[in-house]
């Protein structure tokens, strides 16, 4: 007659179990032998919460195929490759329920399955197979690998390594550098108060401080211009009282023709000239009745 032992899972359901095909699990066992529990459901054994009810319900069907003595090798590995034919999710779950059962055979074996999936793959694409999450750093996944046995394969990876970090380091540095050249501030002292008083943002300061400084630069031009002009001016306007006062101190001097010749150049400089109007233009304002009378009388 076969004897019978109580199982309970993480969601809380009992089962039985044959007591031969659960013995074959270490750490069902162990609590079987050693507390003397399983004997009915007020003291069935509590199941690891890795073991839900389908993954136990797999590591039976193992045990049972196992547990029979007298198969041979050929057929235990034929079961074997049907049993872990199953998709990446399932085989892991697969072996950590194994694992915490400490079900050895079976842990090695879906580990071998495991490593066969991830064999020459990435690290990116072991990640995709397995949703695992990317949170190491660039700087440590570079971090150089211990090398116990001196394998001339890990020093050339470990120079790699280096070398991708010395890479790493120098691109921070410019990074810095752009973002410190970024973030000089060429306000004035009063734009930097009156943002510190509460006035005008960060932008409008700098733009309000950079046309007071265009409009400065437009007075101080226009000043310096206007400035040139007036010293002209005033050049030209000595010199023509230089020359007066100069003709008139040689008309003292030499009085006559030199003092009328003097005299007659600085009335040509000042007044217009004379020859400007002609007779005819004269001629042509007088009545020509009148200009009759004045031909008789000639």
């Amino acid at each position: 007659m076969k004897s019978y032992i109580w199982l309970q899972t993480v969601d809380g359901s009992i089962q039985q179990v044959e007591q031969e095909i659960a013995m074959f699990c270490p750490m069902i066992c162990h609590e079987v032998i050693q507390k003397g529990m399983g004997s009915s459901k007020n003291y069935a054994i509590s199941i690891p919460q890795q073991v839900n009810p389908a993954m136990l319900s797999l590591i039976l069907e193992y045990c049972r195929f196992h547990q029979v003595p007298g198969r041979s090798n050929k057929e235990r590995k034929s079961f074997d490759e049907k049993f872990i034919r199953m998709d990446t999710k399932r085989l892991c779950e697969l072996t950590s329920a194994a694992d915490s059962l400490q079900l050895k055979p079976l842990v090695d074996l879906t580990s071998r399955a495991l490593a066969r999936i991830i064999e020459g793959k990435a690290p990116e694409e072991i990640r995709e197979i397995f949703h695992l999450p990317d949170d190491l750093t660039e700087e440590e996944k570079l971090e150089p690998l211990k090398n116990a046995t001196d394998d001339p394969r890990i020093r050339l990876l470990n120079r790699l390594y280096a070398k991708k970090r010395k890479e790493l380091k120098e691109r921070e540095k410019l990074k810095n550098v752009e973002v410190d050249e970024e973030l000089v501030d060429d306000r004035s002292v009063d734009d930097l108060l009156s943002f510190i008083n509460g006035d005008d943002g960060d932008s409008k300061g700098i733009k309000t401080s950079k046309s007071k400084k265009k409009n400065r630069r437009r007075k101080d031009l226009l000043k310096s211009t206007s400035a040139h002009e007036a010293t002209k001016n005033h050049n030209k306007e000595s010199n023509g009282l230089n020359s007066v006062c100069r003709s008139a101190e040689v008309g003292q001097i030499l009085p006559g023709v030199g003092a009328t010749t003097n005299l007659q150049d600085v009335e040509d400089d000042i007044f217009p000239n004379k020859n400007e109007f002609d007779d005819g233009d004269i001629d042509d304002e007088i009545d020509p009745t009148l200009k009759e009378k004045i031909d008789r009388q000639r």
